[in-house]
């Protein structure tokens, strides 16, 4: 059955190296309520008390709640040699038993009984990540395993915690899948063009798809 591990939300902090972040996520006890936060640059996190600094590149709608499987910390655990907590990963929802990294762009979620999330695109590393983690060339492992987490949008606002169901309740009629999109934009471009269409996705990674295809077509 899938459902959600941990729900973890963070306050900002000074982590040395960076300056203030709000990576830190650590699970937190009873309901939390999740809304649409607003656009990119002005809304922060879906989830409310959890802190975002750097609204120019994180959180907004199409990133209101980053989920990570527990199966695949797990997996990272083994190949790192060393334990990975829930929110290890900055995630707000630690799941279990749901294929994320293959989660369609546009699949939709209900979570418990009234949160209705949609998968928007997939994370990509920064170095706050990489500094947080402390693991040295972090952004290119994490780049090669191709296993990135997915944020999501708020549909149907409501609230999380942890041991509620996650039910997928629609998936778009397409393959473009969280690992393909996040591959197209790392180390395959020439799967750029599959993104073409793909309604669901933000619409800065749907021009930057676009733009960065028609820049192949001309160099062919």
């Amino acid at each position: 059955m899938s459902s959600v591990l941990s729900v973890n939300a963070g306050t900002a902090f000074d982590l040395p190296g960076v300056g203030m972040t709000g990576i830190a996520k650590r699970p937190v006890t009873g309901p939390v309520e999740v809304r649409a936060p607003g656009p990119s640059g002005v809304g922060g996190s879906g989830l409310v008390g959890d802190d975002i600094v750097s609204l120019q590149h994180h959180g907004g709608d199409d990133q209101a709640v980053y989920a990570y499987a527990r199966e695949d910390l797990d997996a990272w655990a083994a190949e790192l040699g060393q334990p990975l907590v829930d929110g290890a990963f900055g995630e707000n929802l630690t799941t279990t038993g749901i294929d994320i990294t293959n989660a369609l762009i546009g699949e939709r979620w209900k979570v418990g009984s009234q949160l209705v999330l949609e998968v928007s695109v997939p994370r990509v590393p920064c170095r706050t990540f990489a500094v947080w983690l402390d693991i040295r060339g972090w952004v290119k492992t994490f780049v090669v395993k191709a296993v990135p987490g997915a944020y999501l949008r708020v549909i149907t606002p409501g609230s999380v915690q942890a041991g509620d169901h996650v039910e997928v309740v629609y998936r778009p009629d397409h393959s473009v899948t969280i690992n393909l999109v996040f591959r197209a934009f790392t180390r395959e471009p020439e799967l750029l063009p599959n993104l073409l269409g793909v309604d669901a996705l933000p619409e800065e990674a749907k021009e930057l798809a676009a733009r960065r295809t028609m820049i192949q077509l001309d160099n062919a």
